[in-house]
């Protein structure tokens, strides 16, 4: 299978634990926005162990970029593996890219439902709908812990203005949802007033989130979604 080794060109932090990694594009290497690819780092000991990560520049774009959400040491406890090596990598250093994959596709307008790093297939398709000039009919639900949390929160509110919306389960901010996503949050944010349904987080949120949508009579196929 084919495999590509690229270099780094930047590291940058996105939010406190989230940081973003562009690289060099091999040529003629293609993807569709949405879909991620296995990563694994060119470095000894380390060229196996791989990680799906997603995407999140556009396809016509002459580099690749990665959002990737880190677990760095807390309380005394590191946590090992592909993610946590990646905090220490920087520009010059070099990741494997592997065969590329992912199930969410755009399908048409919806409503796109995420839970914190679970946003990141999202990221390419809004802003390939926006370079398109698109994205009038379709809203993004974000859940995440706090507000220092939210992953491009500026670039999301700049896209989709007022139908970005938030929700917060650990802080109280004025203007922004506080909770868990519920069948009525979803409600009241017009979960069926549109056609599809675009849900990627961690499971637990995924599994009570898809059977909200089931007791609002969503159809199941035309929910798109994607464990993250």
């Amino acid at each position: 299978m084919d495999q590509h080794i690229i270099k780094i060109y930047s590291v940058d932090q996105v939010t406190h634990d989230v940081l973003r990694f562009e690289t060099e594009k091999p040529a003629n290497f293609n993807f569709i926005p949405g879909q991620a690819s296995r990563i694994s780092i060119n470095k000894e000991g380390w060229e196996k162990k791989k990680r799906s990560f997603t995407f999140t520049n556009l396809p016509d774009d002459d580099h690749l970029e990665f959002i990737i959400k880190t677990y760095p040491s807390h309380n005394g406890v590191t946590h090992n593996g592909v993610t946590n090596e990646l905090l220490t990598l920087k520009k010059g250093d070099e990741l494997i890219v592997h065969e590329v994959w992912g199930s969410i596709a755009y399908k048409g307008p919806g409503v796109f439902i995420a839970g914190g790093a679970g946003v990141t297939p999202f990221i390419s398709i809004l802003r390939h709908l926006h370079v398109k000039n698109e994205l009038r009919n379709n809203k993004l639900l974000f859940a995440n812990k706090t507000a220092a949390d939210i992953i491009h929160n500026l670039e999301f509110q700049d896209m989709l203005g007022a139908n970005f919306i938030n929700i917060l389960s650990h802080e109280k901010v004025e203007g922004i949802d506080h909770g868990l996503i519920s069948e009525e949050f979803l409600k009241k944010h017009g979960i069926n007033d549109h056609k599809y349904v675009y849900l990627c987080g961690p499971k637990p949120m995924m599994e009570s989130i898809e059977e909200q949508l089931r007791t609002l009579n969503v159809k199941e196929d035309t929910i798109i979604k994607e464990v993250f």
